[in-house]
């Protein structure tokens, strides 16, 4: 698993400005948040994603950051404070093998997990954990970098996701990437 996970300095990378254009997380992600939902950004890493959700969630939403790096988790925090969302952010730290969210069953209204499914050693223990966070309804945008997850391997993890009886609401056209919203059935 460790050749999988990306490394820490890559995090780094991970926050060039340059990378709005072609992964802006607003442009992403605002057809699906709403002020006031709980989000879970699955590899959330520096808080890419997670720092834009906030603000879109608001004060009365909540964004948990779930990650399995606590370095990545702590300039997180500290990018959170700097941005002045500190108070919708929650840090999760996840082991290698399981996300460990049993407090979170049902009370999920969106997750994100964006170029980290292919790191996963067990995609159906990922989907059926993801499942049972998510409240009737909820969604789940799965983004796999087209560079490292060919089309076939694609269709086995939403194959994957199926099997834990998530349905696929639609496809989506994000740069380089293969792409698609789920729907807990």
């Amino acid at each position: 698993m460790a050749d999988r996970v990306c490394p820490f300095w890559i995090g780094y990378f991970l926050l060039s400005p340059l990378r709005k254009i072609f992964n802006n997380p607003k442009r992403i992600l605002s057809p699906y948040i709403k002020p006031g939902m709980t989000v879970l950004d699955i590899g959330s890493a520096m808080g890419y994603f997670s720092l834009p959700l906030a603000k879109i969630v608001g004060e009365s939403g909540k964004i948990i950051c779930v990650d399995m790096q606590e370095r990545m988790l702590s300039v997180l925090l500290k990018r959170a404070k700097k941005k002045g969302v500190k108070n919708t952010i929650e840090i999760h730290h996840c082991e290698q093998n399981s996300l460990n969210l049993e407090q979170y069953r049902q009370s999920i209204d969106f997750v994100l997990a964006f170029y980290v499914v292919h790191e996963v050693p067990d995609q159906m223990v990922f989907f059926k954990e993801i499942y049972q966070t998510l409240k009737p309804g909820g969604k789940i945008l799965v983004a796999e970098p087209a560079g490292h997850v060919t089309k076939a391997r694609f269709n086995e993890t939403l194959l994957v996701a199926k099997t834990s009886q998530f349905a696929i609401e639609k496809y989506l056209s994000i740069y380089r990437s293969r792409s698609a919203v789920l729907i807990k059935t």
